[in-house]
């Protein structure tokens, strides 16, 4: 692990030297000390597919449907927020339902997450692939937890819990659940809940810094593990805060799998919360996970 005041311009190891770190941190994800945090780039490293690996891969396929100012071009929040104002709220969803219209296949690591009795895993992108993995390896144990949007709420309603069928759940009842998967921003599925433009996350970046919208079985889940970032990047404000959030008051030792340059506040980020960087190519980092 990298305390607050390691070099963070040097990330650790060299692009052919991490199989036995790696080999390590697979053996803490199977006993639990360590928490799946999956972004979006994780799609790039599985079966070929047709939906965006990147949030601004995202915004620009929204701003075929709805052509957006060159300010916004690649701001996926921003080009959201944009079409809901211009298109309504429904037109957005429609959108994005429409992109994300199936889970595609899973890849190498979702299968292999899915064959894992682990507590927590956090899925940050819409797609549905880890837990379409978990249902076609029977396993029929696990509930997702997806954030909902308040723009549609008439409740102090956060997030909505979903068994293996699609059918919601209480959220007193999801502690039983060998593995949550939490959505923070939603998924296409079962029910398109969608948090993806600027005032879907007004009043929840009011209230995470005192944890509001994280569900409590995050919160008791998190407590003496730490987190394995995969496929994401925190070049954006919103994307630190709600990492930031979700590994408050964990155990640490948290570590992410970098295979971009990272930019100066992304840099700033891991040093400020202690997170080793590992400088390797996402698939070769997710076949050396799944084979260790």
């Amino acid at each position: 692990m990298l305390s607050a005041t390691t070099d963070i311009a040097t990330p650790t190891g060299s692009r052919t030297g991490h199989a036995d770190r790696l080999a390590a941190l697979a053996r803490d994800v199977r006993a639990g000390r360590l928490i799946p945090y999956l972004g979006p780039g994780l799609l790039a490293t599985g079966p070929a597919t047709t939906i965006p690996s990147a949030a601004e891969t995202l915004a620009l396929e929204l701003a075929q449907k709805v052509p957006v100012g060159k300010a916004l071009r690649g701001n996926l929040w921003g080009t959201a927020q944009y079409i809901e104002q211009r298109r309504h709220r429904k037109t957005l969803v429609q959108f994005m339902a429409a992109i994300f219209n199936a889970p595609p296949q899973p890849g190498a690591l979702h299968t292999w997450l899915a064959d894992l009795h682990i507590p927590l895993i956090v899925d940050t992108w819409y797609d549905g692939a880890l837990a379409r993995a978990f249902r076609e390896r029977g396993r029929r144990d696990f509930v997702e937890v997806q954030g909902v949007t308040r723009a549609l709420e008439q409740r102090d309603v956060w997030v909505r819990a979903y068994d293996a069928d699609g059918t919601v759940c209480e959220m007193a009842d999801i502690s039983k659940a060998p593995t949550v998967i939490y959505e923070p921003h939603g998924s296409g599925f079962p029910a398109r809940n969608f948090l993806v433009a600027d005032s879907d996350y007004v009043e929840v970046l009011t209230e995470i810094d005192i944890q509001t919208p994280i569900p409590d079985v995050v919160k008791q889940r998190r407590t003496c593990r730490g987190f394995l970032f995969i496929g994401c990047r925190f070049d954006d404000q919103m994307l630190r805060t709600y990492a930031r959030q979700i590994a408050k008051r964990s155990g640490g030792g948290h570590v992410v799998i970098c295979d971009h340059a990272p930019t100066r506040m992304e840099r700033r980020f891991f040093a400020d919360e202690g997170i080793e960087v590992i400088d390797a190519p996402l698939a070769d980092a997710v076949a050396e996970l799944v084979k260790a």
